[in-house]
C-alpha cells in the first residue's frame, strides 16, 4: 500500500513539473539592448544623491522603475519625482518597445530629437512635465499614443499642423505652461477622435481658436488661457456636447456669446474672463444645470442677467464683475442656488435693493455688488448667512448706516466689510454697545460724509488690521485707543475735519512699531480680492492677502496742529506716512529718518519751520517726497533719494535753497555731502551691493529651476565691453544746463537701443515716479522705464552714500555683464551720474519672481563681502519664503531683526517647526517632505558661512526631498551659533 501511494506521489509531481513547464508563460530576462541602454541612461540622467540602484541585479526587468514584457522588452519605464537630472539621454530612443514613459517632477534638461517618436513609435503614454525640457517638439506624435503630457517645461517654437495627425488614439493632450508660439494647430479632432482633454494653456499663442473642434465628440476639456488669442469663440465649439470644461481667460477674444453654448448640457466650469466680449448672456443658459463655475468678469457683456440662470442650481461662483450688465437685481430668485459660494457682480449696472432671496443662499461664503445703483437698507435677514466672510456693497446708494452695522454684527465670521461711498451725510453711530465682528480684518467707510467723530466701538475690533473712514466730515481728535489695537496696520483718516495734536501714543501702534509682532500678522487670504487706490497712482491694486498691502498712516486734509511728534521714529515698519494739508508747526523731526522702510513721506501743505533733516537722505526706499507750501529754510539736502525728487517737492518755502531750486545758499554748501574721509567701509558696501545683485541673479537661477513651471525669455549673449577706456567724468551738459550723458550700453544686449542719455532715462521714468516702481532691493529701487520708441527697460537707482572709485564700480559691472545665463535677466548697460550708479536691465513683462511667490531685496547676505557661502544663503532665505509665505521684506530690517531667519530659528528651537508652514501648503499629505526642504533651508542660512553647504549640495538634497525619507546629515540646522 504504501509503495504504491510513493508511486503515485512520484507521477503527481512528474506530471506538476511537466504541467509548469509546458503551459506556464516563459520569464526571460531583459534583452542586452535595453539593459545596456538603461545603463546608459543611469549614467546621463541618474542622481548623486540616491542613484537609481540598477547594478543590483543583472536583470533589469526587476529594477527600479521598469516593467517587461515575455519577451524581455522594456514596456514599461516610471521614474517620478526621482531626481534625474541633465540632458535627457539619447539612449532612451533605443527602449523601442517602451508603451509607457514618466518622467515627470524631475530635472531633465535638453530637447527631443526629431526622431524621438520615430523610435519610440510604441508609446502610448508619455508624462514628461514639470522638467526644464526645452526647443521645438518633433513634427509629429507616434500613432499608438493615447496620453501625452509635456506641461511646465521651457518648450517653445510653433507646434506642427502635422503633429496630433498620426494620434488617430489621442485622448489627452497637455502642453500648458511652456513657450509655444503661432497658431494652436488646426484639425486636431479630424484623426483624433477620442480626444478627451486639449490643454494648451499659459503659452504664447496667438491667431484664433481653431475650428474644428466640434468633430471632438468625446472632449471634456478644453483650456487656451493666458495666451494672445484673438478673433471670436468658433461656433462649431459649441458641437462637442460632451464638454464639461471650457477655459479661455486673459486672452483678446472679442465677439459674443453664441446662444450654442445651452447645447453644452455637461458644462461645469465655464471661463472666459479677462477678454473682449461682448453681448448679453445667453437668455437659456440655465439648461447648464451642471454648471458650478460661471466666471465671465472683466469683459464688455450687456443687457438683464437671464431669469434661467437661477435655474443652475449646481453652481458654486458666479462671477461677473467689471461688465456693462443693468436691471434690477432684486427681482431674480437666488433662492434656488443653494450651493452658492461666491457671488461677484462689483463694477455694473445694477439697481434695486440687495436681493432678499440671497439669503437664504446659506453657503454664501463672498458676496460683492460693489458699484452699482442698490438703495434700501440692509435687513436683518443678512444675519443668516453665518458662512459670509466678504461683503463689499460700496459705492451705490444704502441707507440707515447705524441699522447696517447693527445687523452686519451678527455675521460672526464677517473678516472683510467695505461699506464706502453710501449712507451720505448720516451720523457715524458712537455707541459703544456695538460689539461683534470678532473676526473683522477689514473695515472701509470711506466717502460716506459721515459726521460725528472716530467711533469708539472700533476699539473692539481686536483683529482690525484695515481701517479706512477717509473722505468722510468726522470731528474732534484722533482717539489715543487707535495706537492700542493689536493688529492694525493700515489707518487712512485722511480728508476729515479731525482737529487737535498727533497724539504721541500713535507711535506706539503694536504692529507698526514691531517687526516681529507684523511678521505674525495672520496671512490668510481673501475670499475675494480687495482693490486699494494708492495715493498719486490711477490704477487699482487687487490685495488677496492683507499683509501684502503696505503698512500705511493717511492723515492728510484735516487741521491736525501741534508738532510731528518725534515718537513717530519708532514706527519701523511704516511705508507710507501722509500727514500734507494740516496745521502741523515746528521742526521736522529727525527720527522719520528711522523708518528705514518709508516708501512714501508727504508733509506739504502746513506749517513746517526750520531746516530739512540731512539724514532724511539716508532713507533708501523713499521714492516719493513732498514738504512743499511750508516755511522751511536752509540748503536742500542732496544724495541718496533726493537727487530724484523734483523741484516741486520743495516749492513754496522761501527760505530752501539749493540748485533744485536755481537759488543759491550765499555760498554755503548747498547739500549735505559727506568728506571723502566719512565711510571707510564704502568699497565694501558697494562689493555687497553688487554681491547681492549677482547673488538674485544665482539664486532666481536655482530657484527658477526649482520652480519650473517659471517662465523666463532666453536671450543672446552681450560681447564685453572694455570699461577701461571710459573717462570717470563722463557727465556731459548743453548750454542750457541739460544734462545729456551718456548711458554705456553692453555690445550685443539690444537692437532697439543704441545709445541713451540720462535725459531720456528720467524722460523714460518720468523722473523716478513712484508709480513706475517695480520693485526694490536692498540698497534701491527698481523702475520701470519706456523709452521714446515704446522700448521697455528696467532701471535700478542704487541709492545710499556711494564712495566707490569709478574704476571699481565699472570693474563690478563688468563681472555682472559676463553673468551669463537663459534665466538671468540681461544686464544692458549703466550709467555714472552726479554721485548715483544707475544700473540697466532687460524689463520682464511677468514681473518679479516675488509676484509670483506671493500675488506677485537686498534677496540677504550677511557678510560685507560678496561670497558663494552667501549665495547659498541667500537661496536658504528664498526657500524659506517659499514654505512660509511671507515675503522677504522682513530681512529689511537691522542686522539684529532681520525676522525671517530669526523667526525660523526661534520657532524651531521651541519645538514649533509645525507652525512654520504656509497654511496653503499644509493637509497635502507633504508634510515630511516639507520638513527635509526646511532642513535644507537651515543649513543655508547658518550665520556661520563656513557651516554652509556647497550649492552642489543642496541641489542634490533638493533633487532627492522625498526619495530620501531622512533629512541631510549636516549640522546646525537653523542655530544660533556662529
Amino acid at each position: 500500500m504504501l509503495g504504491k501511494f510513493n508511486t503515485f506521489n512520484c507521477l503527481f509531481w512528474v506530471f506538476f513539473i511537466l504541467f509548469i513547464t509546458c503551459c506556464s508563460p516563459s520569464i526571460q530576462a531583459c534583452t542586452r539592448q535595453d539593459h545596456d541602454s538603461l545603463i546608459s541612461l543611469s549614467s546621463d540622467n541618474s542622481p548623486q544623491i540616491n542613484p537609481l540602484p540598477w547594478n543590483s541585479t543583472p536583470d533589469c526587468c526587476k529594477w527600479e522603475g521598469i516593467a517587461c514584457d515575455s519577451n524581455g522588452y522594456v514596456t514599461h519605464l516610471s521614474l517620478p519625482y526621482r531626481g534625474l537630472k541633465g540632458d535627457l539621454s539619447p539612449s532612451l530612443e533605443n527602449l523601442t518597445h517602451l508603451t509607457y514613459l514618466n518622467l515627470s517632477h524631475n530635472s531633465l534638461s535638453g530637447s527631443l530629437s526629431a526622431n524621438f517618436f520615430v523610435s519610440l513609435n510604441n508609446l502610448e503614454i508619455l508624462d514628461l512635465s514639470f522638467n526644464t525640457l526645452s526647443g521645438e517638439l518633433p513634427s509629429s506624435l507616434p500613432s499608438s499614443i493615447n496620453t501625452i503630457d509635456l506641461s511646465s517645461n521651457h518648450f517653445n517654437g510653433t507646434i506642427q499642423s502635422s503633429f496630433f495627425l498620426p494620434a488617430q488614439n489621442l485622448s489627452s493632450s497637455d502642453v500648458s505652461n511652456n513657450s509655444f508660439t503661432g497658431s494652436i494647430p488646426s484639425s486636431i479632432c479630424s484623426n483624433s477622435h477620442s480626444l478627451r482633454l486639449l490643454d494648451f494653456s499659459s503659452n504664447h499663442f496667438t491667431g484664433g481658436i481653431p475650428e474644428g473642434l466640434g468633430a471632438c465628440s468625446k472632449l471634456q476639456i478644453f483650456r487656451a488661457g493666458l495666451n494672445a488669442l484673438t478673433g471670436t469663440i468658433p461656433d462649431d465649439i459649441y458641437n462637442a456636447t460632451s464638454l464639461q470644461e471650457i477655459s479661455l481667460p486673459l486672452n483678446q477674444l472679442q465677439g459674443s456669446i453664441n446662444d450654442g453654448i445651452v447645447n453644452l448640457t455637461n458644462l461645469i466650469i465655464l471661463q472666459l474672463f479677462s477678454n473682449q466680449l461682448t453681448g448679453g448672456i445667453p437668455e437659456n443658459i440655465g439648461n447648464l444645470f451642471n454648471l458650478q463655475q460661471l466666471e465671465l468678469h472683466v469683459n464688455n457683456l450687456t443687457g438683464n442677467l437671464p431669469v434661467s440662470l437661477m435655474n443652475c442650481i449646481n453652481l458654486q461662483v458666479l462671477n461677473l464683475r467689471v461688465n456693462l450688465l443693468f436691471g434690477d437685481i432684486s427681482a431674480l430668485n437666488f433662492s434656488n442656488l443653494q450651493q452658492l459660494r461666491t457671488l461677484d457682480l462689483g463694477n455694473n449696472n445694477f439697481t434695486g435693493v440687495f436681493p432678499p432671496s440671497l439669503y437664504s443662499c446659506k453657503s454664501l461664503t463672498a458676496v460683492r455688488f460693489a458699484s452699482n445703483q442698490l438703495v434700501g437698507q440692509i435687513m436683518p435677514d443678512i444675519a443668516a448667512l453665518q458662512s459670509l466672510s466678504f461683503l463689499s456693497i460700496s459705492t451705490n446708494n444704502l441707507t440707515n448706516f447705524t441699522g447696517a452695522i447693527r445687523i452686519l454684527k451678527g455675521c460672526k465670521n464677517l473678516s472683510a466689510l467695505i461699506l464706502s461711498k453710501n449712507f451720505y451725510d448720516e451720523a457715524i453711530p458712537e455707541d459703544e454697545s456695538i460689539d461683534g465682528f470678532q473676526n473683522l480684518q477689514v473695515l472701509a467707510l470711506g466717502g460716506c460724509r459721515f459726521t460725528g467723530t472716530v467711533p469708539i466701538w472700533i476699539n473692539n475690533l481686536t483683529k482690525l488690521e484695515v481701517l479706512d473712514l477717509s473722505y468722510n466730515a468726522l470731528t474732534g481728535t484722533i482717539p489715543t485707543w487707535l495706537g492700542t489695537l493689536p493688529s492694525l496696520f493700515y489707518v487712512d483718516l485722511s480728508n476729515n475735519r479731525l482737529d487737535g495734536g498727533f497724539p504721541p501714543i500713535v507711535g506706539e501702534f503694536p504692529v507698526l512699531s514691531s517687526v516681529t509682532t507684523y511678521t505674525q500678522l495672520n496671512r490668510t487670504y481673501l475670499e475675494l480680492p480687495v482693490f486699494v487706490q494708492p495715493n498719486n497712482v490711477t490704477n487699482l491694486q487687487p490685495y488677496n492677502q492683507l499683509s501684502n498691502l503696505p503698512p500705511a498712516i493717511y492723515l492728510a486734509n484735516n487741521t491736525l496742529r501741534g508738532n510731528i511728534p518725534s515718537e513717530i521714529g519708532q514706527l519701523v515698519v511704516l511705508h507710507v506716512l501722509d500727514l500734507s494739508g494740516n496745521d502741523f508747526s515746528g521742526s521736522i523731526p529727525d527720527q522719520i529718518s528711522e523708518l528705514i522702510n518709508l516708501e512714501i513721506l508727504d508733509l506739504s501743505r502746513n506749517n513746517l519751520s526750520g531746516k530739512i533733516p540731512a539724514s532724511l537722505k539716508n532713507l533708501h526706499f523713499l521714492s516719493s517726497f513732498s514738504v512743499a507750501n511750508n516755511s522751511l529754510e536752509g540748503p536742500i539736502p542732496t544724495g541718496g533719494q533726493f537727487d530724484t525728487f523734483s523741484n516741486s517737492s520743495f516749492l513754496g518755502n522761501p527760505g530752501l535753497c539749493g540748485a533744485i531750486l536755481q537759488r543759491s545758499c550765499n555760498g554755503t554748501e548747498t547739500g549735505y555731502h559727506s568728506s571723502s574721509k566719512e565711510g571707510p567701509n564704502k568699497k565694501l558696501i558697494i562689493g555687497l551691493i553688487l554681491g547681492i545683485c549677482f547673488g538674485i541673479g544665482f539664486s532666481l537661477t536655482i530657484a527658477l529651476w526649482i520652480l519650473s513651471k517659471r517662465k523666463i525669455l532666453p536671450r543672446g549673449d552681450p560681447e564685453k565691453v572694455d570699461l577701461d577706456t571710459i573717462s570717470s567724468h563722463s557727465n556731459r551738459f548743453t548750454e542750457d544746463g541739460k544734462d545729456t550723458s551718456m548711458v554705456i550700453l553692453f555690445t550685443g544686449t539690444t537692437s532697439e537701443v543704441k545709445d541713451l542719455t540720462i535725459a531720456e532715462i528720467l524722460n523714460a521714468t518720468d523722473n523716478f515716479n513712484q508709480e513706475n516702481i517695480i520693485g526694490c532691493g536692498g540698497f534701491g529701487l527698481v523702475y520701470k522705464a519706456t523709452l521714446a520708441n515704446g522700448t521697455k527697460l528696467a532701471v535700478k537707482k542704487l541709492s545710499g552714500d556711494m564712495g566707490l572709485m569709478e574704476r571699481e564700480f565699472k570693474a563690478e559691472v563688468e563681472a555682472l555683464s559676463t553673468a551669463q545665463h537663459k534665466n538671468l535677466v540681461s544686464l544692458r548697460g549703466y550709467c555714472i551720474h552726479d554721485g548715483s550708479r544707475l544700473l540697466i536691465y532687460s524689463y520682464m513683462e511677468n514681473g518679479s519672481l516675488d509676484y509670483w511667490l506671493h500675488e506677485r531685496t537686498e534677496e540677504y547676505g550677511q557678510a560685507w563681502v560678496a561670497t558663494l557661502r552667501g549665495d547659498v544663503y541667500s537661496f536658504g532665505v528664498v526657500i524659506l519664503e517659499l514654505l512660509t509665505g511671507k515675503r522677504p521684506v522682513e530681512v529689511f530690517k537691522p542686522k539684529l531683526s532681520r525676522e525671517l531667519v530669526g523667526w525660523v530659528q526661534q520657532m524651531r528651537s521651541e519645538g514649533k517647526q509645525d507652525q512654520i508652514f504656509d497654511p496653503l501648503l499644509k493637509g497635502k499629505g507633504f508634510e515630511e517632505e516639507m520638513l527635509q526642504v526646511l532642513d535644507v533651508a537651515c543649513m543655508c542660512v547658518n550665520l556661520n558661512p563656513f557651516k554652509r553647504p556647497t550649492i552642489k549640495e543642496v541641489a542634490d538634497w533638493l533633487e532627492n526631498v522625498g526619495v530620501n525619507r531622512e533629512s541631510p546629515k549636516k549640522e546646525p540646522f537653523c542655530s544660533t551659533e556662529t
